[in-house]
């Protein structure tokens, strides 16, 4: 079950570090880049942010897995962060997660980053439509690529 969650409840908020450091820590070693900004994200830093937080819940009412997003203008949407437990990979979590957000009938377009070493999530968001935009060289040798889908706006 996918539902909307807020960090400012404490126990809540920690579910949600914990899984980003672990999530995170995982794509440092897939891209050989250990300071990506959710890693280097303090508390503090992560309960100021703006974005609008979904968890994806287990039977048993256990996060598994966290989308954000922030709306950039009103019909677009970036996409911040998509975090599983690691034990819970590999079983489309992510992708379920991915769907709900593309499921915004109010947003034309969807942007996403994350680095070009991280195949396994650049194949997930071209299999859900999402095309190359741009790489960008943010450290010697670690590409960020920037990706990008658009709909035609219904209500």
């Amino acid at each position: 079950m996918i539902k909307e969650i807020h960090l400012h409840d404490p126990e809540l908020f920690e579910q949600v570090w914990n899984m980003q450091q672990q999530a995170y820590g995982i794509e440092a070693l897939l891209i050989g880049f250990h300071e990506i900004p959710p890693l280097l994200e303090t508390k503090d830093e992560l309960m100021q942010v703006q974005e609008h937080f979904y968890g994806w819940y287990t039977d048993s009412n256990e996060l598994a897995g966290v989308i954000s997003y922030e709306r950039e203008a009103p019909h677009l949407l970036q996409i911040c962060r998509v975090m599983v437990r690691p034990d819970h990979f590999r079983k489309g979590i992510g992708r379920a997660l991915m769907q709900y957000v593309l499921s915004m009938k109010d947003v034309h377009t969807f942007t996403i980053c994350t680095g070009l070493k991280n195949t396994p999530a650049i194949t997930l968001y071209e299999q859900l439509g999402f095309h190359y935009v741009r790489d960008d060289e943010v450290a010697p040798g670690v590409v960020l690529r920037t990706l990008s889908k658009t709909q035609p706006l219904t209500t």
